[in-house]
């Protein structure tokens, strides 16, 4: 039996936007993608909140068998929870799609685990004056955020076929902490990958194909807090096998460059 039209709905909660004004100045969105993230993303919120007062926190819960969504909008973000689980790409690509239609200039995403330091968002925005894509790279300075041999190895090694394809050098292409611009806004909201990795190596790739700039700062983060990343030589054997497909497909794909994209620039 198929599901009836109201579970098809994604389902946002809290006041809508006002739509922003030809003199209006710079508005920022916070997008979470959150799934199961009830014990942490209250907390997230709340940080997120502390650190820019004037940006909108917008939590898309992609569809959590916890109190995800309550613990959200309980510390005042506005929620938005999906019909199905789509991954870390569907979920941003709701909020991308949610800030291109409420005229947003910028957008960062924030995980809703604790990893990403809210302290780093003004440096993330800051970015934006030169840049469409600003990532916040854990390797790029001091940060002692640390994992195992091998996967450092598959992410340097990933790092440095994306910074050949950006044509710029990156360390940190994994990083799901970043900051986009007007013109990345338009792009992704309609052309972001939700499949495997697509949301960090390919979205790169999209990036530079559609012609926007790539940046970064460094930053610190926390371990996670929940699951574990691939470990060990197979493990990293897989994850850049799976990472250059991305790549590949960002290559070969044809993608078509928004006109808000255009007049944007």
């Amino acid at each position: 039996m198929s599901a009836s039209p109201s579970h098809r709905r994604t389902l946002v909660h809290g006041p809508e936007p006002d739509l922003v004004g030809a003199a209006a100045p710079r508005r920022v969105l916070v997008v979470v993608p959150a799934l199961n993230e009830e014990a942490t993303v209250g907390s997230v919120v709340s940080a997120v909140r502390a650190t820019l007062p004037d940006a909108h926190v917008f939590v898309v819960d992609d569809h959590s068998a916890d109190g995800t969504s309550r613990a959200a909008a309980e510390s005042g973000a506005r929620v938005a929870r999906l019909p199905y689980t789509l991954g870390v790409g569907g979920a941003m690509r709701t909020g991308y799609r949610y800030a291109a239609r409420y005229g947003f200039d910028a957008v960062v995403q924030v995980d809703a685990d604790g990893q990403h330091d809210p302290e780093h968002l003004p440096e993330l925005l800051d970015g934006l004056a030169t840049s469409d894509i600003v990532i916040g790279a854990r390797f790029a300075g001091s940060d002692p955020y640390a994992v195992g041999s091998a996967r450092r190895f598959a992410m340097r090694l990933l790092a440095w076929v994306v910074s050949l394809v950006v044509g710029t050098r990156l360390t940190d292409v994994t990083s799901g902490y970043r900051a986009l611009g007007p013109r990345a806004i338009a792009v992704f909201a309609e052309n972001y990958p939700a499949e495997y990795l697509g949301d960090t190596v390919e979205a790169l790739v999209i990036a530079r194909r559609c012609g926007l700039a790539v940046t970064q700062v460094p930053v610190r983060m926390s371990a996670r807090e929940h699951g574990r990343p691939s470990q060990g030589v197979l493990g990293s054997v897989m994850y850049v096998s799976r990472a250059l497909v991305a790549i590949a497909l960002g290559l070969v794909r044809h993608w078509v460059v928004p006109a808000a994209a255009r007049r944007a620039s």
